[in-house]
């Protein structure tokens, strides 16, 4: 209820900021991370939304912004609305879709070709099916964007990241932005092999296991990088309920006189890339690592999110598949 009251108030945190701050206030102060030489970030899903508006202000703040996108006309609107407001930013479009290993392969490979350094890496695109769909690789769609893909994407880049931190001395960052709906996950109901192909689906339920399943990765992959002295954090981001097209989608479905207090309730799209923001930049997160945010906050999350074990299995089942599939690849080519 604390913290509830918190949100609808927007009473800053112990960070100096709280719910209704935007992505630009957030960084005013921390914009000086990028000097002298330019950040770079890549940033999946910036096509609109909340990843537009993380793109939008990164770029203000001096980096370089990488935007992998299936769409890349809507990409090169993104950088044409980014230009039109800092035309000295560096945007840089790449193709990929995140539905599939065979791309994310070969987006990585032309990113790392420009031989660019790689200081922040944002996994922000999301996917939300309300029927069954499956990816080109065969697997339920919203686990398989949310998730695996973003779990392969990280997977191949971070040596990469390693590499920079090393060299330049500056803190690598991955974001991985997950959401709240992580708790309606249920344990039970955690099975690997039925999230890749499941018999009974409900739309709801593969959301919040990808959102889960992304907060795992985040606890796993911070103790691994910590094994090795890495200096690159992970951490695990809730933007909170934005008021973007799936909101307005609800409007038919219930009342006039609900819809407009609900509407009230929602983030806009500056607030709702603040969170991604402050974690990418601010230097009052150096160090942290393995930790959820939401608000621009350290946040609790679910008792599942925090198991360590459930982790461990569920890395080491993700690595078994992703080398079967990367082995299939290379034997097929």
């Amino acid at each position: 209820m604390k913290e509830t009251l918190r949100y609808l108030a927007g009473i800053a945190g112990p960070s100096g900021f709280g719910s209704n701050s935007t992505a630009e206030q957030v960084t005013e102060e921390d914009c000086s991370r990028s000097k002298p030489s330019p950040l770079t970030a890549i940033i999946t899903g910036a096509t609109s939304g909340i990843g537009a508006e993380t793109a939008r202000v990164l770029a203000k703040r001096g980096l370089r912004v990488v935007i992998p996108a299936r769409d890349l006309k809507r990409a090169g609107e993104v950088k044409d609305r980014i230009h039109q407001e800092n035309p000295q930013a560096e945007i840089i479009l790449l193709k990929l879709d995140l539905n599939s290993f065979a791309s994310i392969k070969k987006f990585c490979s032309e990113f790392l070709s420009l031989g660019l350094p790689l200081d922040i890496l944002i996994n922000n695109a999301g996917k939300y099916c309300i029927n069954l769909e499956f990816s080109e690789d065969r697997y339920e769609m919203t686990f398989a964007t949310n998730y695996l893909g973003h779990f392969l994407l990280t997977e191949i880049l971070t040596e990469k990241m390693i590499e920079t931190a090393k060299e330049t001395g500056i803190e690598g960052r991955i974001i991985n932005i997950s959401s709240g709906v992580h708790s309606w996950a249920r344990r039970e109901r955690f099975k690997f092999n039925s999230m890749l192909n499941p018999k009974n689906y409900n739309g709801t339920e593969a959301y919040a296991q990808s959102k889960l399943a992304i907060i795992l990765h985040t606890k796993e992959l911070a103790k691994q990088l910590e094994a090795r002295n890495a200096r690159v954090t992970v951490n695990a981001v809730h933007p909170g309920v934005v008021n973007t097209g799936i909101a307005s989608d609800l409007k038919g479905m219930i009342s006039d006189s609900i819809y407009f207090i609900a509407s009230k309730l929602l983030k806009s799209t500056a607030q709702g890339a603040s969170t991604t923001c402050y974690v990418s930049l601010s230097s009052k997160v150096n160090g942290v690592n393995g930790k959820y945010f939401a608000d621009c906050n350290e946040s609790p999350c679910s008792v599942l999110a925090n198991d360590e074990s459930e982790a461990q299995k569920l890395w080491k089942q993700t690595q078994e598949l992703m080398h079967s599939q990367l082995t299939l690849a290379k034997t097929t080519k």
